[in-house]
């Protein structure tokens, strides 16, 4: 969506009140593609003068410009009702929360950027360089997942975790030519925000992986991966999340494709003697 491009560019420099209004734009774009400034006003406790003053500086010609904007993507999004309907109703747990995890995984991925996938990918096919993974302790899993399948296709992959001493060792030895990737949700765990700001400050590549363009991660990285995470019970989830490293690691495995059959190889030559696994 464009308004949230446009908002992930602006984010630093946007005002406490900008940014509730922000939040409610891309948290509820129907609310601003059928509702007024009066009502973006209330859901985010703020003043109308403050929703024309987003809309000013996030480059459009007032609400209307944000508004017809917001429109426009979700006529592209949103699928006719004669679709829709013959969908069956979530009646039940399981059709419930099939419903949202390809919810999940749909927005996750469609909301991705051509050319910011190819240029994170790139990164992370560099083998002159290091990948440090750093991430909250909600998404740890599939960090850890991330870190595992990117070892076993290259060297110098790095999960950045331990204490206060070593995650600040780990980042203040990074080299110049060395990618974190950072992932956490809402509400952000602070030493991961701190890790990640200590890297961008000293001028290590950070891509984001995060629920929201506002995220205080978002303005640390060179590119921001947005991810939906709509849980069916308390907890958010974290399948759009690991849809995406999926992603990440089959265009990895695609730019190393020599390298990492050879690893690849080895490694099943190495479990195959030790009969280290069963197949049935």
């Amino acid at each position: 969506m464009e308004v949230a491009d446009r908002i992930g560019r602006a984010g630093a420099t946007l005002t406490p009140a900008e940014r509730r209004v922000a939040e409610v734009v891309l948290e509820q774009p129907q609310l601003v593609a059928f509702g007024t400034v009066a009502d973006l006003a209330e859901a985010s406790a703020s003043g109308a003068a403050t929703v024309v003053r987003l809309a000013t500086k996030l480059g459009f010609d007032g609400f209307t410009g944000l508004q017809a904007s917001v429109q426009h993507a979700l006529a592209n999004q949103l699928r006719p009702a004669a679709e829709r309907i013959r969908e069956p109703a979530a009646s039940d747990a399981i059709s419930r929360h099939l419903q949202l995890e390809v919810g999940n995984v749909t927005t996750t991925l469609t909301s991705l950027s051509d050319e910011a996938l190819a240029a994170v990918v790139a990164r992370l096919s560099d083998t002159t360089g290091r990948v440090l993974v750093l991430s909250g302790d909600a998404s740890l899993g599939v960090a850890q997942q991330l870190v595992s399948e990117l070892c076993s296709l290259r060297d110098g992959v790095l999960l950045v975790d331990g204490n206060d001493v070593a995650v600040r060792r780990t980042i203040a030895l990074a080299g110049e030519g060395d990618v974190l990737v950072v992932l956490d949700l809402r509400r952000y765990d602070r030493w991961v925000v701190e890790g990640a700001r200590a890297a961008s400050a000293q001028g290590v590549w950070c891509v984001a992986v995060t629920d929201s363009l506002l995220s205080p991660l978002a303005s640390l990285a060179e590119h921001t991966f947005t991810v939906a995470a709509a849980g069916g019970g308390p907890f958010d989830s974290h399948v759009g999340t690991l849809a995406l490293a999926n992603l990440l690691v089959a265009g990895v495995a695609d730019r190393l494709r020599a390298q990492a059959a050879d690893r690849l190889d080895r490694a099943e030559a190495a479990w195959r003697a030790a009969e280290s696994l069963v197949d049935r």
